[in-house]
């Protein structure tokens, strides 16, 4: 049976679906979680720290959104404020100085779009990140488990390599965000769906991610035990590219290139 974009947008929102910490739990060993970002606080939406994949050193980040509603209310839903960013920052740098490859989880609406995420530097920080990572001198995964929403998900997926969940999305905007902008009319998000391109099938088409993982077995020892590896072996390639940032660069580049030699051939 066909699945619509729309109808993955609410798979990729159900909150029995594995969270990040559920990932963390199961795919690494050692998991020492680290706290706030040394100018203003500790965001709970975002969970860093280090740990170990098959016995290698790694960092991970992760957006985190919980399972019950209680957890909600403490993860912010999952929306990162300014000091989630930075403590993300500060972590990146902290692997890049222990020559740690760091592995991020994504699965956030978007960043917190409240007046005091304003007022502390929301913009300021997604950009640094954005710059930061760019330029980071060690392997970067980032895998959206869920949601990918605008700059909030960009923000941890400035990567070597950036996969997707099958049922995972990843867009500019909500399609309801976009509908009501664009058509004055939210009720018209399921349209809007399909013409964002959001899901793991189109990201792979417009080769925004290199790999879709399927979901048939998630959740499952199975599907851990098959992350983890497939984890690993990608590590060992990036390890040993002694040109990491180029082709970083050259990633990032092709975004799109193909498309604009169908319109001017």
């Amino acid at each position: 049976m066909k699945i619509t974009p729309y109808e993955r947008v609410k798979t990729a929102r159900d909150s029995k679906r594995p969270t990040a910490m559920d990932y963390i739990t199961h795919v690494f060993t050692d998991f020492f979680e680290l706290h706030g970002d040394r100018r203003y606080g500790d965001d709970r939406a975002v969970v860093g720290g280090v740990a170990r994949l098959e016995g290698r050193p790694v960092t991970v980040l992760a957006t985190e959104k919980g399972h019950t509603t209680r957890e909600h209310m403490a993860r912010g839903f999952g929306s990162p404020e300014p000091e989630g960013y930075r403590k993300a920052l500060r972590l990146m740098k902290q692997a890049e100085k222990f020559h740690r490859p760091v592995i991020c989880f994504i699965d956030t609406a978007g960043a917190c779009c409240g007046v005091g995420a304003e007022e502390r530097g929301q913009g300021q920080a997604i950009a640094e990140n954005l710059m930061e990572l760019s330029a980071l001198n060690t392997p970067v995964i980032s895998i959206l488990i869920g949601e990918g929403g605008s700059g909030g998900a960009l923000a941890l997926a400035v990567a070597d390599r950036v996969w997707m969940l099958e049922n995972a999305v990843y867009s500019v905007i909500s399609p309801e965000g976009c509908a009501s902008i664009l058509w004055k009319d939210a009720k018209k998000a399921e349209e809007m769906a399909a013409n964002l391109k959001l899901t793991a099938k189109d990201a792979l088409t417009l080769s925004v991610i290199e790999h879709m993982i399927a979901e048939t077995d998630l959740g499952q020892p199975s599907f851990y035990d098959r992350l983890r590896a497939e984890l690993s072996a990608e590590l060992e390639q990036l390890s040993a590219d002694s040109q990491l940032l180029q082709h970083r660069y050259e990633r990032f580049r092709r975004f799109g290139a193909e498309q604009e030699r169908e319109i001017n051939p």
